[in-house]
């Protein structure tokens, strides 16, 4: 499938790709970057009470809103395309066809009437659905109506699907649920992103065979849920440090590791804790999906948000995702190749008492000795940008981080040998004076 939305080319390229590629496979030419975008889970959950909390209910008044935002400050025009709707849009209780419908009150115009107001903003609507019979709050799931529910969505014009995987019977269950749904996506000839929760859910039982499911998804969450929270985050950057090795080589374009959303400009996580989300993220070519108020975000977390030189790691074409080369005492390096034999680095220091501590590396370290060889440039990206100059193969980096805090770089090859010059020692500081 191409990226128009509901032409007969569109629809006819589907059918073509679907035979073929045949049953176990997905390829639908989607999520060739991580998908970036906007969902309301983390910051509005399952709020229903309009009368009570008008601002916060999931109803879609907010999706236009932010929809009306994403354009008028600047998000679409940085990459932010999907507005998805998470748990809690459905009526308790199909249709008398058996049809999925939102919830008379909250959506009283449609979902194919959202899609259409999102769309004609230059935007793409996303939607939540579930592969048991109830999804996580108890709204009706996918269970027995895959191909229904797939044709529904097209129908109404959506473009992306998060498949959530709660209340779903055996494990064998689970995993035909996520492969009939991706097929049924497939079959309506609708352009529609397929993000998954497979691993996730059958990781307690089963080691998840990541082959398998990027041949049906586009992205799949592998850990619990974010949380507005150091914690929450650090947590996810340690597991999937650890879990590396069996995750890091299956992403690539059109499919990718999710470690959940984006909670940037709510209320949890210090300026530093921000910093550290962003840049990790961007170096795991995660999607980017926020989980925050639109109307009411800080001038210094939307400047983080819509970085130009973040998202340009995080949407590098070559595709690969980073990881980390070491880990020593309270510090973390992590490196992510970029396009042009370029890498990212992100230098984390998840020390949370005390003040800024320097950590020394060789550039000798990145890209297993060849981003400096004979010599480099480097840029730092986060937490402001800065020329760092050139440097070469046996040059010494000295950084100085603050607790829970991460500076990101940008390492680029240089194939000439640089002046001679004596080997460069660089103190930074990484106290930003943002905005």
């Amino acid at each position: 499938m191409g990226t128009a939305v509901g032409s007969w080319r569109g629809a006819t390229l589907a059918w073509v790709l679907v035979l073929l590629v045949g049953a176990g496979a997905l390829e639908n030419g989607l999520a060739r970057t991580p998908t970036m975008g906007w969902l309301h889970w983390e910051r509005f959950l399952c709020s229903t009470d309009c009368a009570r909390e008008p601002l916060s209910c999931i109803s879609e008044h907010l999706f236009m809103q932010m929809a009306d935002l994403m354009v008028s400050d600047g998000w679409k025009d940085v990459g932010y395309e999907y507005v998805c709707i998470d748990d809690c849009w459905m009526s308790l209780t199909r249709d008398d066809q058996d049809r999925l419908q939102p919830d008379p009150e909250r959506f009283p115009s449609g979902i194919r009437k959202l899609a259409d107001y999102v769309h004609s903003k230059g935007l793409k609507l996303g939607i939540y659905g579930d592969v048991g019979n109830k999804t996580c709050a108890g709204f009706p799931g996918s269970y027995g109506y895959y191909d229904l529910d797939a044709q529904t969505f097209a129908d109404w014009g959506v473009d992306l699907l998060k498949f959530d995987g709660c209340n779903y019977g055996t494990q064998d269950q689970l995993a035909e649920g996520y492969r009939n749904m991706s097929l049924a996506l497939n079959k309506t000839g609708r352009s529609i992103v397929y993000s998954c929760e497979w691993p996730l859910y059958m990781r307690p039982m089963q080691k998840p065979n990541y082959t398998e499911i990027k041949h049906y998804c586009n992205h799949w969450r592998n850990f619990a849920d974010i949380y507005d929270a150091w914690n929450s985050v650090k947590n996810t950057l340690e597991w999937t440090a650890l879990h590396q090795d069996s995750i890091v080589d299956v992403a690539g374009p059109g499919g990718w590791n999710d470690p959940d959303m984006l909670v940037i400009g709510n209320f949890g996580l210090s300026w530093d804790q921000q910093l550290t989300q962003m840049a990790l993220w961007a170096i795991m070519a995660a999607p980017l999906l926020m989980s925050n108020d639109l109307r009411h975000i800080s001038p210094q977390a939307k400047w983080l948000l819509q970085n130009k030189d973040v998202i340009a790691i995080n949407q590098d074409p070559l595709g690969k995702q980073g990881y980390r080369i070491t880990k020593e005492n309270n510090f973390e390096l992590w490196e992510r190749p970029l396009s042009g034999g370029a890498y990212a680095v992100a230098v984390l220091n998840r020390q949370e008492i005390g003040g800024p501590q320097i950590f020394s590396f060789s550039t000798s370290f990145i890209g297993n000795g060849l981003a400096c060889n004979p010599a480099c440039s480097i840029q730092q990206i986060l937490p402001t940008s800065e020329d760092w100059g050139l440097h070469n193969w046996v040059s010494f980096l000295n950084i100085e981080v603050n607790p829970t805090g991460t500076v990101l770089l940008k390492v680029v090859v240089i194939g000439e040998t640089p002046d001679e010059k004596p080997v460069m020692n660089i103190n930074k500081k990484l106290s930003p004076d943002i905005l």
